[in-house]
């Protein structure tokens, strides 16, 4: 009883997206996203690599066969649960990326950015048109051939591939959170950069951190693989909070060697300040207190038991 409602509640919330997208291009959505859904067991999580990489470009066929309709950016394709689709508040655009797991451990990337831009033109005095322009871009991961990726800006086409997971705006630019399984030895988080020039063209890094000794178009953090590193938004903090990594040994010799890096337990952080990501080190990452924590406790003597069992 339990599944059917909760399945009815899920089709209740998805119902006013869907109510914005044509009949016929709905219908293509659904028959696609089933495709999808059963193409996700062996291209994530099959043990045969050859038979990920053949179901990985059946995945990549269903979507070229719909990415080029504007209405998709309405809808949710809530059950492709192995692949990161992300849109700011507005829906001008969906960004869509996943990851081929390699035997060797390593990782190719791939997804879409699917863009709707609106321009206004003059037409006579005190007259103008709006004009609604989309685009799909396809994501073309170069990252093997990149050898300083803090410093590496493109557009679509020469992409540096990362798995995104949470999106920010920041009013003139977009603010992306990143992983990369990367290696056997060493993962990767970074803080990437969405922007768009005047044109509408898309592009992937830019000069907004100020950060110590260095001046990144991107963030990338490197630690062991047998750690776990911390990288959000904290949405009530405005900040992007981070682990502060550092070597588990203590040898010199050891130092830069980031297989060897891991959280040390304090946390930092970057702030917007002026259209900048400003670090802010040493920060107290725990909860703030909830203004019911000096709340007296209830004596459980006192308390009446909602079932008393005979």
């Amino acid at each position: 009883m339990f599944s059917h409602l909760r399945y009815f509640l899920l089709v209740l919330l998805a119902l006013p997206a869907q109510a914005q997208i044509k009949d016929s291009s709905l219908r293509v959505f659904k028959r696609v996203e089933a495709e999808l859904y059963a193409l996700q067991k062996n291209t994530f999580f099959s043990r045969d690599e050859k038979l990920r990489i053949e179901s990985n470009k059946a995945f990549i066929a269903c979507w070229d066969q719909i990415v080029n309709d504007p209405e998709i950016l309405n809808y949710p394709f809530d059950s492709i649960t192995e692949v990161s689709i992300l849109s700011p508040e507005d829906k001008s655009f969906k960004l869509i990326t996943w990851n081929l797991h390699r035997n060797d451990e390593t990782h190719n990337y791939f997804g879409y950015l699917l863009v709707k831009r609106e321009t206004r033109i003059k037409k006579g005095f005190l007259k103008h048109e709006k004009k609604v322009e989309y685009t799909a871009h396809k994501l073309i991961d170069r990252s093997a051939a990149v050898k300083s990726p803090e410093n590496y800006i493109s557009g679509c086409d020469k992409w540096f591939g990362m798995l995104y997971y949470e999106l920010i705006d920041c009013g003139d630019f977009y603010t992306l959170l990143g992983y990369d399984p990367n290696d056997k030895l060493v993962r990767r988080k970074f803080v990437d950069v969405l922007y768009f020039k005047s044109n509408g063209s898309p592009v992937f890094g830019k000069d907004v951190f100020k950060f110590p000794r260095k001046n990144p178009k991107r963030l990338m953090f490197e630690f062991s693989s047998d750690v776990v590193m911390s990288l959000k938004y904290d949405e009530k903090r405005g900040q992007i909070v981070y682990s502060h990594l550092s070597s588990n040994r203590e040898d010199p010799v050891l130092e830069g060697q980031v297989q060897f890096y891991g959280p040390d337990g304090s946390y930092d952080a970057l702030e917007l300040h002026k259209g900048r990501w400003i670090v802010i080190s040493d920060i107290d990452a725990r909860n703030e207190r909830s203004p019911n924590d000096n709340a007296k406790k209830p004596d459980p003597k006192k308390q009446t038991p909602i079932y008393k069992p005979r």
